[in-house]
């Protein structure tokens, strides 16, 4: 199947092609024909799919051939958790239309930076706005742009817009639109909120869901070496010194900020080039700091899950679970950082004792059973606490006792013990 089989203009196969697309991926031949119909879609598809040019391509299409006369006004909405996706989806956006005989006006538009470029940006209008909710909502109250012209709308990895808690600003974002419009809703994973979500926004959708489908699964070998928590940086450092000519480029997740400074500091003693990523590090910042991990002049990234979505970084070799995510959701976001565009790659994690339970979940979750190593020096000494469960449940989560059951509990307190008054 080629891009042109699909409906799209000349000029967007051109631009796809220049950008190396070869052929359409599985989300984009199911979605492109969907979209440029008119039809609201939701796609589910992991990381490395190529949904981005999946709703790019058609939407780019549909808006240069049905361009109004007039002043011009944003008819395209692209709503996206991060800066970083914003500025990945701005960007391929900004790319594909550079072929185009009339090239519509893309603003993105993101928080942690200073408005005002943004609101000069808007003067005029634009055709397309990406934009994260907030910041969106705040172009709005300052009148730089108008969304009662929309036409199409992008809700962009929708189920971590909720996980990031922008329930509250989509809902006001979605008063602002018109009742009639397209709707494109892509997630990774459909929890309850995104169900109801695609439910409340979508009428008679076409459904891709290619998650599973057979040669769509990135190469990527999964590793689990077991390690005690105190003894994680230095097992860290080992590896990447073993492994310096061979790997390359590494993206280490942790827990937090202050994990993110400490070990990217260490390693940087130590003679590795790393350097910490977090959201309190400036957008022009982290804007160079991936940059420079794309060209090589970084070895190491030490990231929160910021940067578990919406970083594109090609041919990234290796990720490293340093901390686990809190989510077993966020497991495959993370190691989907590398395996991207028919490319293999290694993802490794640390595991403690205290950990293994939550591992196993992750396993549990995403059909996994990977065996345990053990390096050389490295080997784990501590064991896993007493699991302390206060509840009555044997620590498992759902498992509360029900009414009755209290009901079963109060009355058989209430019996009289053998030695006590009735």
């Amino acid at each position: 199947m080629s891009f042109d089989s699909l409906g799209l203009s000349p000029a967007l196969v051109q631009a796809a092609a220049r950008r190396g697309y070869a052929a359409p991926t599985a989300i984009q031949a199911a979605a492109i024909p969907a979209i440029l119909q008119g039809r609201d879609l939701r796609g589910s598809a992991q990381t490395g799919s190529g949904k981005t040019a999946a709703f790019s391509l058609p939407l780019l299409q549909r808006l240069v051939s049905e361009r109004p006369q007039g002043a011009r006004r944003v008819r395209a909405l692209v709503l996206v958790p991060t800066r970083e996706l914003a500025a990945q989806v701005g960007e391929t956006l900004h790319d594909l239309a550079r072929d185009l005989p009339e090239r519509p006006k893309i603003v993105t538009a993101f928080g942690g930076v200073s408005i005002n470029p943004q609101m000069m940006s808007l003067r005029g209008g634009a055709d397309i706005v990406v934009a994260t909710p907030g910041r969106l909502l705040d172009l709005a109250d300052h009148n730089a742009l108008r969304l009662d012209g929309v036409a199409m709308l992008v809700l962009d990895e929708a189920d971590r817009l909720f996980d990031l808690g922008f329930a509250d600003e989509l809902g006001r974002i979605l008063e602002q639109l018109p009742k009639r419009r397209q709707n494109l809703l892509f997630s990774a994973t459909f929890p309850g909120a995104i169900q109801a979500l695609a439910d409340g926004m979508l009428h008679e959708p076409a459904l891709v869901d290619v998650q599973g489908e057979p040669g769509t699964a990135p190469d990527i070998v999964q590793r689990v070496i077991e390690v005690d928590p105190g003894r994680r940086t230095q097992l860290l450092r080992h590896l990447l010194k073993q492994h310096e000519n061979e790997w390359g480029r590494v993206l280490v997740f942790v827990a937090t900020q202050h994990a993110a400074q400490t070990v990217a500091e260490k390693l940087y003693r130590n003679g590795i080039y790393a350097v910490p990523f977090h959201g309190d590090i400036a957008q022009g910042t982290r804007a160079d700091i991936l940059s420079q991990f794309r060209q090589s002049r970084w070895d190491v990234v030490v990231a929160t899950d910021l940067a578990a979505r919406g970083i594109d970084i090609a041919q990234l070799p290796v990720v490293i679970n340093y901390d686990l995510p809190r989510s077993p959701a966020d497991y495959i976001h993370r190691i989907g950082r590398t395996g991207r565009a028919g490319e293999s790659g290694l993802a490794i994690s640390f595991v403690s004792a205290s950990t293994q339970a939550h591992f196993r979940v992750i396993e549990k979750r995403h059909g996994l059973k990977l065996p345990r190593e053990r390096i050389e020096g490295f080997e784990p000494v501590e064991v896993a606490p007493p699991l302390v469960d206060a509840s009555g449940t044997g620590g498992i989560k759902g498992k509360r006792p029900s009414k009755k059951d209290k009901l079963r509990a109060a009355a058989k307190a209430a019996q009289p013990h053998d030695g006590e008054e009735s």
